[in-house]
């Protein structure tokens, strides 16, 4: 397929996992890909990659959490026109006690919400400059649908959920797409070095496994495409049946 010919993506969180897998579809398929990473190394090698099996793409610094930092990577990659932002930035603390305090409860907060409404605000103008509709999708979490536990990161991702709609809503008669993507459980680095750390999660997922980036990179780049041109304002669970199946209550113990 080259669904994305002539297209520029814009990725964040493009050095790693979900972002990586992603940006190598949106390349694949076509599209100019700018890697937007905190971990500015990652995106450059990631980038390289991609260049060297002959696709077109750069690598930017990005903080998601400084709007300083967010509108210079933008204004430094991005020409006057994008086609797709895909937010994939943004993490979990998973020993954050929300009732320890505003602090801890801010950060989640500002890194997986905020930091998402940053990226959409620097790249909006370049997005309805895209004269066949430009397209945004974000990764938000099973954990913004149903009790998972970890609050902050879940009321976040709940957040995006809520956002995701009412953009669409708002910039619909422009052909502007906001949609969103709710993983379950994801291979990602933060799981390296701990053999064995992800297997319990399988019994919770009928499916029989968890999920791989390149499971999410391929719902993300349907909903960026012109196949989905029909579709704004959608929450899309990818996470292996856990919601419905039997083992369902144990993803919540």
């Amino acid at each position: 397929m080259n669904r994305f010919a002539g297209k520029v993506a814009f990725v964040t969180g493009g050095g790693h996992g979900i972002g990586r897998a992603t940006a190598g579809r949106l390349a694949a398929e076509g599209a100019a890909v700018v890697l937007a990473d905190l971990d500015l190394d990652a995106a450059q090698r990631a980038a390289a990659d991609l260049r060297a099996a002959g696709r077109t793409a750069s690598a930017v610094r990005l903080d998601i959490t400084d709007r300083a930092s967010v509108e210079a990577a933008v204004a430094d990659s991005v020409d006057g026109r994008l086609d797709v932002l895909v937010n994939t930035a943004g993490g979990d603390y998973a020993s954050v006690d929300p009732m320890q305090g505003d602090e801890p409860w801010t950060q989640l907060q500002d890194l997986n919400l905020t930091g998402t409404v940053r990226c959409i605000r620097a790249c909006r103008p370049a997005l309805l400059a895209d004269p066949d509709g430009g397209a945004v999708v974000t990764v938000g979490s099973i954990n913004g649908l149903v009790a998972f536990g970890s609050d902050p990161y879940s009321a976040a991702k709940a957040g995006l959920s809520c956002l995701t709609l009412d953009l669409a809503a708002r910039y619909a008669a422009r052909g502007l797409r906001f949609n969103l993507v709710a993983p379950g459980t994801v291979r990602a680095r933060n799981r390296d070095g701990q053999p064995g750390a992800l297997d319990g999660l399988t019994r919770c997922y009928p499916l029989g496994r968890i999920g791989e980036p390149e499971d999410i990179a391929a719902a993300i780049t349907f909903l960026a495409s012109g196949d989905a041109s029909w579709m704004t304002g959608v929450v899309l669970p990818v996470e292996g049946g856990v919601q419905t199946g039997p083992m369902a209550h144990l993803a919540r113990h």
